[in-house]
């Protein structure tokens, strides 16, 4: 039995005016029953990394009025998981047989990452959800990366530590907006993950590859900030630099959209008043 890590949380009060991010979460089932849960090390990397409050809403498919949560929210944070996309949602090749499945995040998320593209609303995706986000935006995915002709073992294993331990260089594009934020072009990271990007979205801009090619770090063109990983900068982000720059590059967009937001209640309430 793996015994999980302690909490990392080393911010103790948040600014009042912290930005509001939502977290999606997952169904897990336990003792015949379903739960909504979601991962602490995604909660602490957004108080600690980016500065800004998480609010986790349940997977809980279309019965979620997603524009009215969007209303409420500066960010949207999509987590890692060890459930996979459905493939009928992207046409793909048979999952594995013991693919775990969540259709409840599949039903929220996939609807809810194009409503906050449109919005512009500032976006980070992790894992599951990086696979969220190219599947999202008519991209299509590999089952098992590992089996592809030349590709590495993503897949991890042992204790958390080793699990998420570094693994392999990220090499970035010249001039890219990850590139930007790490301020270098090659920079390490770990390594969890059974899928991968197959064909990406055309929405989609390749910024990031693992030594093997596997598509590892991609942004959304036309998007004030809208990122996706392959890797887990959450897990101990306090403790990784690179990791706590780009949770504060996702945290600096997320307060911008904060004052915007705040700005544009502030004078439709004035503009009620005046009426």
């Amino acid at each position: 039995m793996i015994t999980p890590p302690p909490a990392i949380l080393k911010t103790d009060t948040l600014a009042p005016d912290a930005p509001v991010i939502a977290v999606p979460m997952c169904v897990k089932h336990i003792d015949g029953q379903n739960y909504h849960t979601v991962g602490e090390k995604y909660l602490t990397a957004l108080i600690d990394g980016s500065g800004a409050y998480p609010l986790s809403f349940p997977a809980l498919g279309p019965v979620l009025p997603l524009e009215a949560l969007l209303d409420h929210v500066d960010g949207l944070l999509l987590t890692g998981s060890p459930s996979n996309i459905a493939v009928q949602h992207y046409n793909g090749d048979p999952d594995r047989d013991d693919s775990p499945q969540d259709p409840g995040r599949d039903a929220v998320t996939l609807p809810l990452i194009r409503a906050a593209l449109a919005r512009d609303i500032p976006l980070l995706a992790i894992c599951r959800g990086f696979q969220e986000l190219n599947v999202a935006l008519g991209g299509t995915l590999h089952t098992r990366i590992h089996e592809q002709p030349g590709k590495m073992d993503h897949r991890g294993g042992g204790t958390y530590d080793e699990i998420y331990k570094p693994a392999h260089d990220l090499i970035l594009e010249q001039g890219s907006r990850f590139a930007e934020i790490f301020g270098a072009e090659r920079i390490t990271i770990n390594s969890v993950h059974w899928q991968g990007i197959n064909r990406p979205a055309d929405q989609l801009v390749v910024e990031g590859r693992a030594p093997d090619g596997v598509i590892e770090a991609v942004r959304v063109k036309g998007s004030s900030f809208a990122l996706g990983v392959q890797w887990h900068p959450e897990y101990r982000c306090v403790d990784n630099a690179d990791s706590m720059k780009l949770f504060a590059a996702f945290g600096a967009a997320a307060q911008a959209h904060a004052a915007s937001r705040r700005a544009r209640k502030g004078s439709t309430a004035r503009a009620g008043q005046a009426a």
